[in-house]
Formats: C-alpha cells, sequence, structure tokens
C-alpha cells in the first residue's frame, strides 16, 4: 500500500506536509463508516467522533484506542500525531477548544487518510 501514495501524500504523510484548509475531500465529509491510514490501512478514527469545527480539515474528538500516537513538535508548541502503526504524519491534536464535552481536536490531512464506509468495513 505504502507504493500506491501520489507525491502529494508523500509530502504530507512523509515529510510532514500539511494540505491547503478546505481543501481536502473529507473536511465536510460525513458519512457513516471508518478512517484509515491511507499508507498502511490500520482503522484511526470512526465516523462517530467526527465533528465540524471549522477549521478547514477533517476534525475528530477520539481517535479509536491504540491506533494514533502524540509526538511533541521540535518547538513543543504542538502535538504532532501520526498512525500507531507505521508512524505516517496525519496532523496534530489540540486540547482545551472547548468545542466538544471531550475538548479534543485531532486536526488531520484528507490525504493521510482514507474512509471506508460502514457497509464495507464489516465484510
Amino acid at each position: 500500500m505504502k507504493d500506491d501514495l501520489t507525491a502529494e501524500e508523500k509530502n504530507i504523510i512523509e515529510n510532514k506536509g500539511t494540505e491547503a484548509p478546505f481543501s481536502g475531500k473529507y473536511n465536510e465529509f460525513f458519512q457513516q463508516g471508518t478512517y484509515v491510514c491511507r499508507r498502511c490501512g490500520n482503522p484511526l478514527y470512526t465516523s462517530e467522533v467526527k465533528l465540524k469545527s471549522g477549521c478547514g480539515w477533517p476534525s475528530f474528538d477520539d481517535e479509536i484506542p491504540g491506533s494514533v500516537l502524540r509526538i511533541p513538535d521540535a518547538d513543543g508548541s504542538r502535538k504532532e500525531i501520526v498512525c500507531a502503526n507505521c508512524q505516517a504524519h496525519l496532523g496534530h491534536v489540540f486540547e482545551g477548544e472547548r468545542l466538544t464535552k471531550k475538548n479534543l481536536r485531532h486536526c488531520v490531512n484528507s490525504l493521510s487518510i482514507k474512509f471506508v464506509p460502514d457497509d464495507q468495513s464489516k465484510k
């Protein structure tokens, strides 16, 4: 699956790039299913925890337990989130914004994830 990445996906996933805000296909996408790592297919988020944050990137207020690692950025100002299985860069996590009861927002690049509809994920 790793070799199937486009140059833009590789830039984000491997070089910690960021797609332009409001450009990703999953920003305003709210179907039922699971979001998996684009590089390795590891399940990361369910549609039940996706939220409309208005930030310009797909946002989630929780991950599937054990699927995402948090790593402090080099400058210490933010926490990067990566796939726990293959360490693909997903985006960043923010706390204290009060957007949800969990007070947490995973801000994820659409190019770092792939959506699997509920009817396909159970096959």
